[in-house]
């Protein structure tokens, strides 16, 4: 999925294009598309050879709960305000020496050979409107550590058989007899 910088009209264009999962490529671990993906942006010229996109990428994600493993669907809406640059000649894909990042690259994307790839794009949107903690819900309570039940399913009888053996000396106190 690429768009021609240099087959836009003018200097600003309107791009709005839908999108099926499957033309993302290959799955993402962390999660999956479970819906049809929308995205809308306006692409300005922006110098000799930068752009700027300001735009706005919505889809439903199927995401794994840190807490009971079981799946959910999250939905997302995310917007980016990107300025695009001809890649250097001559980076690595894995990107140039060590420096310190400035506050420009943080909103500075590259393109290679007058394209622009929007899948691209559109997975780094996802990645980024992702929980650090995917969670089902504000109370889930996850999984037994006993016996691995789904304890938003059903109710387990496990007992914690760990004891800590620090508090083994005040647990034998609760266990001498009185004395008068």
């Amino acid at each position: 999925m690429l768009l021609d910088l240099n087959k836009l009209h003018g200097p600003r264009a309107h791009v709005e294009r839908s999108m099926q999962p499957a033309d993302l490529g290959p799955p993402d671990p962390d999660y999956a598309v479970v819906a049809p993906i929308e995205l809308w942006m306006d692409v300005t010229k922006a110098g000799a050879d930068a752009f700027e996109a300001v735009g706005r990428v919505t889809s439903r994600l199927e995401l794994q709960c840190s807490r009971c493993l079981e799946p959910y669907v999250v939905a997302v809406d995310a917007t980016f305000e990107l300025r695009y640059v001809p890649r250097p000649q001559g980076a690595a894909e894995e990107g140039p020496e060590e420096r310190e990042i400035q506050e420009d690259d943080l909103t500075t994307a590259f393109y290679s050979e007058g394209q622009l790839d929007i899948g691209d794009l559109v997975r780094e949107q996802f990645q980024l409107a992702l929980p650090m903690k995917p969670l089902c819900s504000d109370a889930c309570r996850g999984l037994c550590a006993q016996c691995g039940a789904n304890l938003n399913r059903t109710e387990c009888g496990c007992v914690p058989a760990w004891d800590d053996p620090r508090l083994a000396p005040l647990k034998s106190l609760l266990n001498r007899p009185k004395e008068n």
